[in-house]
């Protein structure tokens, strides 16, 4: 005997990739978890007949010789299949987008990263020719579309795409998709949402603005994740926590959500027993007080998360920089000689302001041109850290309408980025 399962809480990617490989395995059994994303329950509920699945109380775990685990690598992520778990001579096949290491040993592994991972599997059914009907196409492309975002999100990549248009090919129904895909909100979530506005403080760590919001909670409170996600546009922050401590059960929800590649919500989730993606993620903690998991959470951001690629991978250095008492005549020279259009100015090593070839417009009358640089520089200087990501400086930049960004570290300048530098970056035009 073989079965397929996914993960707890299960989305429906997790879904269509257990539909998927049932298709890939005609043999295995397709067994799914007590807890179901909301959505993929109503789904389910008018399709029960089309999609026949099992329970674990209903597997002789005795009689099961291959488990198929897909969109996971984590045996606690999994409903009640410990007792496989500690099986010697079980065959384990994973199918899986989420490419950090878990604790599931298997014989063969499809690990790689993707948007979806039915995108992974959706390959192998074109390569195999397996024929799809009209739903099950649907059902497949509402895994690719709800984990990359109707392929909005970063972490989508092109095969989600070419996927997405062959499900269509074989007739996949948008309006039935767009019917389960939208959230559920109710007065429930309303009310969770009213209450993390009342309490919202937003706090900067490693220089990113954050907020991390404790809302007790009582008995079953769905979707928990529209209302973070909602909390972070209102908050208009660049990550944002809901930690959610039940009264009931003694047990804490914790859902992240982020816009930026500097705070990957996935890994943080990991570190805490959960899992998830860069932008979305979630854990479930047992028996914790809320100001540990704040804490927790401060800490893995400020240590252990650090995007790849930083402001010291893109910036210029050494920076050419002029004395505060320096004429605009000769700072005129060295824009035009070296032609930049703007440079810090410093005093004893420590940056007080920039000037720039827009700050020429101020001088009136050649007699200006001896002034010493100070009388027309810029003294409030946006500057960043080295640590931060290219994305930080480019909202920096944005935001105040500069093309330029001295990079400071303990106080003194160590370098500059350039709007140019983060273009580059962003459309791949790095040196190799």
């Amino acid at each position: 005997m073989q079965i397929v399962t996914t993960h707890k809480n299960t989305d429906f990617d997790g879904f269509a990739s257990v539909v998927a490989a049932t298709l890939l395995y005609p043999d295995a059994v397709p067994v799914l978890p007590k807890q179901l994303n909301p959505n993929v329950k109503a789904f389910l509920s008018i399709h029960k007949d089309l999609f026949k699945y099992s329970t674990t109380n209903e597997i002789n775990f005795d009689d099961v010789k291959r488990l198929i685990v897909v969109d996971t690598n984590v045996w606690g992520r999994l409903d009640r299949m410990e007792p496989l778990a500690v099986r010697k001579g079980l065959e384990v096949f994973i199918w899986d987008h989420h490419t950090v290491s878990g604790d599931i040993q298997a014989q063969w592994c499809c690990q790689e990263t993707m948007g979806a991972n039915v995108t992974l599997m959706i390959r192998q059914i074109k390569e195999q020719g397996v024929d799809l009907t009209p739903i099950q196409s649907t059902l497949l492309l509402s895994g690719i579309y709800e984990d990359t975002g109707n392929l909005t999100f970063p972490s989508s990549r092109a095969e989600d795409a070419y996927a997405a248009g062959f499900l269509l090919e074989h007739k996949a129904d948008l309006s039935v998709l767009n019917s389960f895909l939208r959230p559920v909100y109710g007065q429930t979530q309303k009310n969770v949402l009213f209450e993390m506005i009342k309490n919202a403080e937003r706090i900067k760590v490693n220089g990113y603005t954050i907020s991390i919001n404790t809302c007790p909670i009582s008995g079953h409170a769905g979707n928990l994740s529209i209302v973070v996600n909602m909390y972070r546009d209102i908050l208009n922050v660049d990550a944002a926590f809901g930690i959610f401590p039940n009264t009931e059960n003694d047990r804490c929800i914790v859902i992240g959500r982020s816009s930026i590649e500097g705070i990957d919500i996935g890994a943080i989730m990991r570190s805490m027993g959960g899992g998830g993606h860069p932008g979305a993620g979630s854990a479930l903690r047992k028996s914790v007080v809320s100001e540990s998991v704040e804490k927790d959470i401060i800490d893995l951001i400020q240590g252990n998360h650090k995007v790849a690629v930083q402001v010291s991978d893109l910036m210029s250095f050494p920076v050419l920089t002029v004395q505060s008492d320096t004429p605009m005549k000769a700072v005129a020279k060295i824009l035009r000689e070296k032609g930049c259009t703007g440079v810090p100015v410093v005093e004893e090593e420590k940056l007080v302001g920039i000037i720039s070839r827009r700050d020429f417009r101020r001088v009136k009358k050649e007699s200006q041109l001896s002034s010493p640089v100070k009388a027309f520089m810029s003294r409030q200087v946006q500057t960043v850290d080295p640590g931060m990501g290219p994305m930080h400086a480019a909202r920096l930049m944005v935001k105040h309408d500069i093309g330029r960004l001295p990079v400071v570290e303990d106080g003194k300048i160590i370098g500059i980025v350039t709007r140019s530098d983060t273009m580059r970056y962003y459309y791949d035009l790095l040196p190799e």
